[in-house]
């Protein structure tokens, strides 16, 4: 079962400050074409297909894409000049080249860099060879380019870091369509997105499995996904989320005997590094 979406209705009233609103496309992804029959869970490729192309770049995005995912998972952060950038670090050293572009620099925080900056690194070398040169893209650039070849699941990073962030996301993912949702660790955060943006669905993710007060919390907060991690995770936990009206994701499912276990469990998505492996598991 995928996220559901209310009708699109009008554009979101929100207000950004000039930096931010460059950041938004001048012409939405155009929408969703209609939603593929499927039996068995969702197949979300975790910051794109991470286990094969290096993560949150557009190269991620294809070969998640090649490898069949529903959805392609990315984090967002913002510049120092307002710009949403796709990254999962609170710094760029793991991921890119700050320490030989920007000497002195690399353990700056990324909300410390322009976006001019940012595009100066390389965030492909790190992983192979093959990717020398992808750059870091920004919120807009992977809405566009993914278009509607699959779902976005996008997560929140540190939103203390970036107060507002959850109107400029919401204002660049544009009207609400099949397959889009927000997440992230930060309820508090996923209450400002679900007021900004009420149509997209809000997820709430947890690094242990959720009691029945923590559940019933979310749903009385609207969260329509609840996502705990692999060892959290089990049909009683997804039979609780489910009587509550909410949806079941969880995180990051990378063996084949995982894999095989939640898809038992009824779970409505998995995230993976690996895509197709889980996409075999699935059609098996």
């Amino acid at each position: 079962m995928r996220p559901t979406c209310r009708p699109p209705g009008p554009p979101l009233p929100v207000s950004l400050d000039p930096a931010a609103r460059s950041a938004v496309p001048s012409v939405h992804a155009a929408p969703a074409e209609p939603e593929r029959a499927r039996t068995g869970p969702e197949v979300v490729a975790h910051r794109g297909a991470s286990g094969d192309s290096p993560e949150n770049t557009l190269a991620a995005v294809d070969e998640a894409l090649r490898q069949r995912a529903d959805t392609i998972e990315i984090d967002v952060r913002r510049t120092a000049d307002g710009h949403l950038v796709v990254l999962h670090d609170s710094t760029l050293t793991r991921t890119t080249d700050v320490e030989r572009v920007f000497p002195g620099r690399a353990p700056d925080p990324v909300g410390t860099f322009t976006l001019a900056e940012l595009k100066r690194l390389d965030a492909g070398s790190w992983f192979g060879p093959a990717f020398a040169g992808e750059p870091v893209p920004t919120l807009a650039e992977v809405v566009a380019h993914t278009g509607d070849r699959a779902g976005l699941l996008v997560e929140l990073k540190d939103t203390a870091h970036y107060p507002g962030i959850e109107q400029e996301v919401a204002a660049v993912l544009g009207a609400p369509r099949a397959g889009v949702a927000v997440q992230s660790f930060d309820h508090d955060t996923m209450r400002r997105f679900a007021e900004a943006a009420p149509d997209v669905p809000a997820g709430w993710l947890f690094d242990d499995r959720p009691g029945r007060a923590r559940l019933d919390e979310a749903a009385a907060a609207g969260a329509h996904q609840i996502t705990p991690g692999v060892e959290g995770t089990d049909a009683s936990l997804v039979a609780a989320v489910r009587i509550r009206g909410m949806e079941t994701g969880v995180y990051t499912v990378n063996t084949g005997s995982d894999m095989r276990r939640l898809r038992d469990t009824g779970v409505d998505r998995i995230i993976t590094d690996h895509p197709g492996r889980l996409r075999a598991v699935l059609d098996g």
